[in-house]
């Protein structure tokens, strides 16, 4: 028994750890193109994003959707896809990168009237209005489920056929019969023109939303500070909603503040660094620092960062807020839409904050309400994807592949932590 003991009395529960950390890895790591590769009929597909090399930016990204052409569709647009500029190219791949993770019973719960979601082009800066977002609707007749411009009379739509890949609460790709085209794109334009600094207020305006927080940004001369901010380590703005304005208690007077104090609550909503949005679900450190604690001393007007209910959670101290919605993403410079004001405490109190109504729609990239979303084998709405041939038998070997992955890393954690038990 001492002969068996003394090779393995050095394997402590720390190389337990980071044997667990190095094997589990390869399963939390996302790679695009070894994704698509499981999927042949998706191989032009797939070539275009490589061309394109939007793959490094997508496997730095969680929490989205990415809507998948396959091959015979993609034929009816090659003429497209060979005449425009490689900027232009990159900018209709991005209209089919969806910032929102949707798994199969989002779909299935989607209103008639639809759901607006926010794209990787609309980040850009590049689109017309909110036209870089996408309309997804469902017939309640037949369950289809539809993705077009937000345009009413726009000519670009495509129906989705089947859902190729699920990694829950990260990715799920969808099979869609065409490719997207956004209302009013440049099909000639070029992302290598000259960068112009953003002005954050014109930003604020085309988001539609946020005429409140572009007038008091405006009116309060920060917005010069924050712009100036976008070089180094970049800037981060959560942005409430014109109707988080609307909400607020009466007791909170936000406009009769001091001009000082309310140059500080603008600078409590944001973060000294550019964080995507697939940044800010994974956060590390949850308590982060603001422009207002580089004013007011370290340790003070700091924001609480984490993963709530699916979405991202700002917690103020006093109030509970929501990232609802991507205006703006493009390094160095990311703006997100915010369900509530932040009020900090150091001015507001420690009591905590509610809002003067509830609130029961759903803005942009919010999720549904705690309780509606359904797992696939529940009773309820059903979703009707029209499936080529042959993409069902892929999916069940891709699930079971990655099943098999999974139950392997976890048998072999469980042998050697009964292992190192035995031993001690």
């Amino acid at each position: 028994m001492k002969k068996m003991g003394t090779p393995i009395s050095h394997f402590t529960p720390l190389h337990l750890l980071y044997f667990l950390l190095l094997s589990s890895s390869p399963i939390l790591a996302l790679n695009f193109s070894s994704l698509l590769s499981s999927f042949p009929d998706l191989s032009d597909f797939a070539a275009l994003l490589s061309s394109s090399a939007l793959l490094s930016d997508l496997n730095h990204r969680t929490s989205l959707t990415l809507l998948a052409v396959p091959n015979s569709y993609l034929a009816a647009s090659s003429d497209l896809t060979h005449r425009i500029p490689p900027s232009s190219l990159a900018d209709l791949l991005r209209y089919h990168v969806l910032l929102q993770y949707l798994s199969p019973s989002d779909l299935r719960h989607i209103s008639p009237s639809g759901k607006l979601v926010t794209t990787l082009f609309q980040t850009t800066g590049r689109a017309t209005s909110d036209f870089g977002s996408v309309n997804i609707t469902r017939n309640p007749l037949d369950g289809v489920v539809s993705v077009h411009s937000p345009v009413p009379f726009s000519s670009s739509n495509a129906t989705v056929l089947t859902l190729l890949q699920n990694l829950p609460y990260n990715v799920s790709i969808f099979a869609v019969n065409a490719l997207l085209v956004p209302y009013g794109f440049d099909l000639m334009a070029s992302e290598t023109r000259p960068p112009l600094g953003l002005n954050i207020t014109r930003a604020l305006i085309d988001g539609h939303n946020f005429n409140v927080a572009a007038s008091m940004l405006s009116a309060s001369g920060v917005v010069e500070e924050f712009e100036a901010d976008e070089g180094g380590a970049g800037i981060t703005l959560f942005v409430p909603t014109d109707v988080a304005f609307s909400d607020l208690p009466g007791t909170v007077k936000l406009q009769s503040l001091p001009a000082d104090k309310k140059a500080v609550v603008l600078k409590f909503h944001v973060l000294h660094s550019y964080y995507p949005l697939g940044s800010l679900e994974s956060i590390v450190n949850p308590v982060q620092p603001t422009l207002a604690t580089e004013d007011m001393g370290a340790g003070r007007f700091t924001l609480n960062i984490s993963r709530v209910n699916g979405s991202v959670g700002i917690n103020t101290g006093i109030v509970q807020a929501s990232v609802t919605q991507t205006v703006f993403d493009q390094n160095p410079v990311a703006i997100f839409g915010v369900s509530e004001v932040l009020l900090p405490r150091e001015i507001f109190g420690n009591n905590p904050m509610m809002t003067a109504k509830p609130r029961n729609e759903i803005v942009g990239n919010a999720q549904p309400p705690e309780g509606m979303a359904m797992s696939p084998e529940s009773n309820g709405p059903q979703l009707h994807l029209s499936s080529p041939p042959g993409y069902g038998e892929e999916i069940r070997s891709v699930a079971a592949i990655n099943g098999g992955v999974n139950f392997f890393f976890t048998l072999c954690s469980c042998c050697i932590a009964v292992a190192l038990y035995v031993i001690q």
